[in-house]
């Protein structure tokens, strides 16, 4: 009987209608974490191909309304909210279509392929007046949540170098590789992937990039052969306040998933879930164990989305800001994004500042 109050307490609590747009792989994960949030439901998907309502709908356990008109499913006005999980290439037309709509907005990663077009979604996000949520969903992982406490906790003092690198091999065997070959669809390594890296590094460092060098390399083995572009990169950031960071993307690897961390500060450093700080007495001879999952895989379905989605429709409700992945925070992880693959083609050490916007 308690479950049933329960359930019902949660159903009471409902209140964002949310469309999507783009019914693929990330879309499912979407779904399912909207759908488990206490405040959101999905009640429309829009897709190119003919999707049968009724199936949509039993898969996900919720009535969904399935549209081939993208006009249409924004005109409805009980849709509060839009996910959109389209090809990056289609992000800026989507998300600027559902910004004069006024709907809020959730954005996969990358935001956009381009710096112009990244500022072409904030401009429409400001003039309509409306929320956005950048799907950097990493920085609600267990990883990233325990690390930030520990900088912010002060254990580490100034950080002065930092490394995150992001090791995950995009090969046939994985759902992205369809379409992320291409440089029109994936754009290059940090884009289609190691963005995640770049966005956890500024997360940690505390300061703006200033400058960005950045070199890139690519496997000779068969199975990459399909990819457009380099599909390694390598980037050292130099920060307003002096510090040193750098960013590998390697989604040519053949190995298991790796997310790695370093941060070495003026009391402590901290290696992915370990760490140690002179500001707690402990043996500088060995690293101290933390107790947080670490991120161990790239697929969609293993990805914080819940947490950040919640996050998300209790800031909309409450009428704050997205904490931790909102559009600010967002815009200044591809401004470097789009500095280093400017770098890398380039071969020069790139200001920020050369990116107007």
């Amino acid at each position: 009987m308690v479950g049933d109050i329960s359930n019902c307490h949660i159903a009471s609590m409902k209140k964002f209608n949310v469309g999507i747009i783009g019914y693929g792989w990330v879309a499912g994960a979407h779904i399912q974490a909207i759908n488990a949030s206490a405040n959101a439901q999905v009640t429309a998907v829009f897709s190119s191909r003919s999707l049968d309502s009724a199936e949509v709908s039993a898969t996900h356990g919720s009535d969904i309304q399935c549209y081939q008109d993208l006009k249409a499913m924004l005109k409805d006005p009980n849709l509060d909210v839009i996910s959109i999980c389209s090809y990056p290439y289609q992000h800026r037309e989507h998300a600027v279509a559902a910004a004069k709509a006024g709907k809020h907005i959730i954005l996969e990663k990358p935001m956009a392929l381009s710096w112009k077009d990244c500022v072409a979604i904030r401009d429409a996000v400001k003039k309509a007046k409306v929320q956005s949520c950048i799907c950097f969903e990493c920085r609600y992982s267990s990883q990233f949540l325990t690390t930030k406490a520990i900088i912010d906790q002060g254990l580490l003092g100034e950080i002065h170098y930092g490394e995150i690198d992001y090791y995950h091999g995009i090969g046939p065997w994985y759902g992205q590789f369809r379409w992320n070959t291409s440089k029109e669809s994936g754009g290059s390594s940090l884009l289609s992937a190691g963005c995640h890296a770049m966005d956890a590094l500024l997360l940690c460092m505390g300061s703006d990039v200033e400058s960005v060098t950045s070199q890139s390399a690519g496997s000779s083995n068969e199975i990459f052969a399909q990819y457009k572009y380099p599909t390694t990169s390598v980037s050292v950031l130099r920060f307003t306040n002096g510090a040193l960071g750098k960013v590998a993307s390697v989604i040519d690897c053949l190995q298991p998933y790796y997310f790695h961390t370093h941060l070495v500060g003026s009391e402590g450093s901290l290696l992915d879930n370990k760490f140690h700080s002179t500001r707690l007495g402990v043996d500088k001879s060995k690293w101290s164990q933390l107790s947080m999952k670490m991120l161990d895989s790239g697929d969609v379905s293993d990805h914080p989305f819940q947490a950040q989605f919640q996050a998300f429709f209790d800031a909309v409700e409450a009428g704050r800001e997205m904490p931790l992945t909102s559009l600010g925070d967002s815009l200044k992880s591809h401004y470097a994004v789009l500095a280093a693959d400017l770098s890398a083609r380039e071969n020069r050490t790139v200001k920020l500042s050369e990116l107007n916007g």
